[in-house]
C-alpha cells in the first residue's frame, strides 16, 4: 500500500515569476476593495443675522397666521438664524399675536392667538 502511494507523488508546483505574482495579485478579488463615497454635502444656509424691514414686515404679517410656530419653523421660512427666530417668537408673544402651547428649555411651541 505504501509503495503504491509513493508512485503517485504530485509534480512539484511551478514557481511563478515576480511579474506573474504581481499580475495575479492585481487581478484577484481582494485587490479591488469597495471605494467609500464621499457622502452628500448639505448646502450652507446663508440666513440673516438681523431683521431687514421686508423680513420684519413678513414676520408680523405671516407668522401669526401659521398653525404651529416654533423658532425652527421661523428660521426655515423667513431665512433668519436661530437666535433671531427665538427673539422673534418672544416679541410676537409679548405683542399678543401668538400664544404658547409648550414652553420647554430646548424647544418652545406656539400657535396663533385666537379669540378663545
Amino acid at each position: 500500500l505504501l509503495a503504491a502511494a509513493k508512485a503517485f507523488t504530485m509534480a512539484p508546483k511551478e514557481q511563478k515569476s515576480k511579474e506573474a505574482k504581481a499580475l495575479a495579485a492585481a487581478n484577484s478579488s481582494k485587490g479591488k476593495r469597495k471605494k467609500w463615497s464621499k457622502g452628500k454635502q448639505k448646502d450652507k444656509l446663508n440666513n440673516a443675522v438681523l431683521f431687514d424691514k421686508q423680513t420684519y414686515e413678513k414676520l408680523l404679517a405671516e407668522a401669526p397666521k401659521y398653525k404651529m410656530i416654533t423658532p425652527s419653523i421661523l428660521a426655515d421660512r423667513l431665512r433668519i438664524n436661530g437666535s433671531l427666530a427665538r427673539a422673534a417668537v418672544i416679541e410676537l408673544e409679548e405683542k399678543g399675536l401668538i400664544r404658547p402651547l409648550v414652553k420647554h428649555a430646548s424647544q418652545s411651541v406656539y400657535t396663533r392667538a385666537t379669540g378663545a
